[in-house]
């Protein structure tokens, strides 16, 4: 009896472990707060991938739906691998650029491939979402309390070493140079999926929420992820033009609300700094905004000298990924040693921008973004792999309207900047589409066991 008991008390159950592996991605800068070593930043990719392995070993789901997306995914996975792998050889790149490379694209996949495959019951599934939606919030009341009460500037003194003059208001995310953007994001998607799946909460909390989450995106000036926003609605009311009604409806309210909210960004001075890009002379094709953006293309382009590079680009980590512009660079003591290798691209890159008078400006025109990115290191095949992986998730697991919203969400922000290789966000987003999978699937599943007993 008392060895059962000691048994179950030790025992971590397979919503546990996502937890975990969300919080690894989620706080570790907290952690760097106090006193922690930065390398506490890594370790998400020893988390994430042993909670992805362990519920896959373990999981004994017997839905046929829950197998079928499994199978698939988890084959786009082991297909984006193996080009990897590919590229390494062709481009004698180190193991661990691989890896690392691997892991920083596709732990989000992981993670809600994890999810989808443990077989939730109700009790379950209700812990799972207050946790998640716990995360979330204590993101945005943090950054909240940053403004309100901590008082942090914008950009005024910093409460992270050494990086005085950054930006402050960054929720969980303190002490990253893009947190301001990321800990916006993620209040973003957690205020819209508590809009929509949280019905049930008074609407004067939903509404209270939604003004919290505009707070910290104005004020921190994160205004580039209203953009991303607006973008991926817009792009979701296409997937709806089956239903012409709808799509029109969509359109016309489109096309009002960016009226309203361009006349309200020159009448009200807390949306002044919207106001900044409305220079139609820096996007042109010759425009210093354009220019900027496709310093990274542009580069990638001068140093792939064969076909084989446009097959399986040059390499993980050698173009304009965050692997190659940032973390190489910083933790090359840590990386090197373990064979990590790196080229002179993104050094140029580097250097390239800092003689743009856009470089101190918003994330919003940075030269190093995703897809760029993606099809840099791996190709017209890796960036094949990468969207046949999303378009299975599309297909199957974001199967509503709000699930298509966050993934054209991420799909922009790849347009954007090195979003697609943010853990805090990414992960946060798949927590997001594997717990709408999970309702979507019981509530399938209580409806079919209805029927049955009719």
């Amino acid at each position: 009896m008392a060895t059962g008991t000691q048994k179950k008390k030790g025992y971590i159950n397979s919503t546990d472990l996502v937890l975990i592996a969300l919080a690894s991605a989620f706080f570790p800068r907290l952690l760097m707060l106090i006193k922690i070593p930065s390398a506490i930043n890594f370790l998400h990719f020893v988390v994430v991938p042993l909670a992805f392995g362990v519920i896959l070993i373990t999981s004994r789901s017997k839905n046929p739906k829950q197998l079928q997306v499994s199978k698939q995914i988890l084959f786009a996975l082991l297909l984006l691998l193996t080009v990897g792998f590919a590229s390494a050889l062709l481009n004698g790149v180190g193991v661990i650029n691989v890896v690392l490379h691997f892991l920083m694209f596709n732990e989000p996949a992981m993670l809600l491939l994890a999810i989808v495959a443990i077989p939730m019951s109700v009790e379950k599934l209700r812990r799972f979402r207050n946790y998640v939606l716990g995360f979330g919030f204590f993101n945005l009341i943090f950054a909240l309390i940053q403004i309100f009460v901590l008082r942090w500037d914008i950009r005024g003194r910093s409460p992270c070493p050494n990086l005085d003059g950054v930006d402050t208001i960054t929720g969980v995310f303190t002490c990253q140079g893009a947190g301001v953007i990321v800990s916006a994001s993620v209040s973003l998607a957690l205020v819209i999926y508590f809009l929509v799946a949280q019905k049930n909460c008074p609407i004067w909390l939903r509404i209270l929420v939604v003004i919290g989450c505009f707070l910290q995106i104005v004020i921190a000036d994160a205004k580039q992820v209203l953009i991303v926003a607006g973008v991926a609605f817009g792009l979701m009311s296409l997937t709806n033009v089956k239903d012409v009604r709808k799509t029109i409806l969509i359109v016309i309210g489109l096309i009002v609300g960016f009226q309203v909210f361009w006349w309200a960004i020159f009448n009200f001075e807390f949306l002044e700094a919207f106001a900044g890009w409305v220079r139609p002379d820096i996007y042109g094709p010759d425009g210093e905004a354009t220019k900027f953006k496709m310093f990274g293309v542009n580069a990638i382009l001068t140093h792939m000298n064969s076909p084989w590079n446009q097959l399986f680009g040059l390499g993980p980590g050698h173009t304009i990924d965050r692997l190659g512009m940032v973390m190489l660079k910083e933790y090359g003591n840590l990386l090197n040693p373990l064979g990590a290798t790196r080229t002179t691209l993104s050094d140029e890159v580097w250097s390239n921008m800092e003689k743009s008078w856009l470089a101190n400006g918003s994330t919003m025109f940075s030269p190093f973004f995703g897809w760029a990115a993606l099809w840099g290191d791996l190709g017209v095949l890796g960036l094949s792999a990468y969207f046949y992986l999303y378009f299975l998730i599309w297909r199957y697991i974001a199967t509503d309207d709000l699930s298509k919203f966050q993934m054209l969400s991420v799909f922009v922000v790849g347009f954007i900047q090195a979003g697609l290789q943010e853990p805090g966000f990414m992960l946060y987003v798949a927590a997001l589409l594997g717990l709408r999978w999970q309702e979507i699937n019981y509530k399938n599943q209580q409806k079919y066991l209805r029927l049955q007993a009719i």
